[in-house]
């Protein structure tokens, strides 16, 4: 087995999200559709025979200790007590603090990739127990595959969605998922869906929505100005805010000129990043390995 490995960590995007209740314990009932995009970072993984894990690239204001990609390489060798390390390269490309599951997703990539290059040979749901110590949306990475999600974010349910394109917009502020979900103003009682009734009504534009997002657009005006940009840049498409923001996206229409959408694109106010993505069906880092 070679000792390098290179895989994609992709984004996701939350095609919608209804707060359907709270439990006693604070924790908030949900229902989403998570979709994988191929918006990614890229890491690049080499074993070491010094016991000792080395991050390159990535965010350079965050500590190693507390970066979730360490956290996760630390996990797994603590969880087996490995005796080497890894030297791990990340090409950060999904923004930080975008709520695109960037952070998440690094984290499973890493799981997913020391145990095979370690060759430890741990079952996916051993991996998911591992990912949600670092994260809730982790062991969603390690599922690998589009998902119809339900309780607190931990039933997941392989969905088949139809090949879509999207423009995703992220206006360059983070939004503090803590404080969207502890607001007065949150509406916790959206009727439930089951995933039958999401797929049967995909194209029907406003049938779904994301519950976080009035109160989203009221912390950080500038989800609502992105989603203006993108009503009148795409006003027939289908528009809403990525989990608790700060992204937002667009369903983009068959019929849309791609030429015209990248010259609008040019132009975003300062601050913003813009991408057409394409969803993807399941998770790179399970299909596309590449030993180097």
């Amino acid at each position: 087995m070679s000792n390098r490995l290179e895989l994609l960590a992709p984004a996701k995007i939350n095609l919608f999200l209804h707060v359907t209740g709270r439990r006693p314990n604070g924790y908030h009932e949900l229902q989403s559709v998570f979709q994988l995009v191929d918006w990614c970072d890229r890491l690049c993984f080499s074993t070491i025979d010094r016991n000792t894990i080395i991050r390159h690239g990535g965010n350079p204001t965050i500590p190693p200790e507390k970066d979730l990609v360490v956290r996760a390489a630390q996990l797994l060798k603590s969880h087996t007590n490995y005796p080497y390390g890894v030297e791990i390269h990340l090409e950060k490309n999904i923004p930080i603090g975008a709520g695109l599951g960037g952070g998440s997703s690094d984290a499973a990539t890493v799981l997913i990739a020391l145990n095979q290059l370690w060759n430890l040979h741990l079952p996916k749901a051993e991996l998911s127990e591992l990912g949600l110590q670092l994260g809730a949306d982790v062991p969603f990475f390690l599922f690998g595959h589009n998902a119809f999600v339900q309780g607190i974010g931990e039933q997941l349910e392989c969905i088949d969605l139809p090949n879509q394109e999207f423009l995703i917009i992220f206006p360059g502020h983070s939004v503090s998922t803590q404080t969207v979900f502890q607001s007065d103003q949150l509406t916790r009682n959206h009727a439930p869906i089951t995933m039958m009734d999401f797929l049967a009504n995909t194209g029907v534009v406003g049938q779904f929505t994301n519950d976080l997002q009035p109160v989203a657009c009221e912390l950080c005006p500038e989800v609502n100005r992105a989603l203006n940009w993108l009503a009148q840049t795409l006003p027939d498409a289908t528009r809403r805010m990525s989990g608790s923001g700060s992204s937002v996206f667009a369903v983009l229409p068959e019929s849309i000129k791609r030429y015209d959408l990248e010259q609008k694109m040019l132009n975003l106010p300062s601050g913003w990043v813009g991408r057409l993505v394409r969803g993807l069906k399941q998770n790179p880092a399970y299909n596309s390995v590449l030993s180097v």
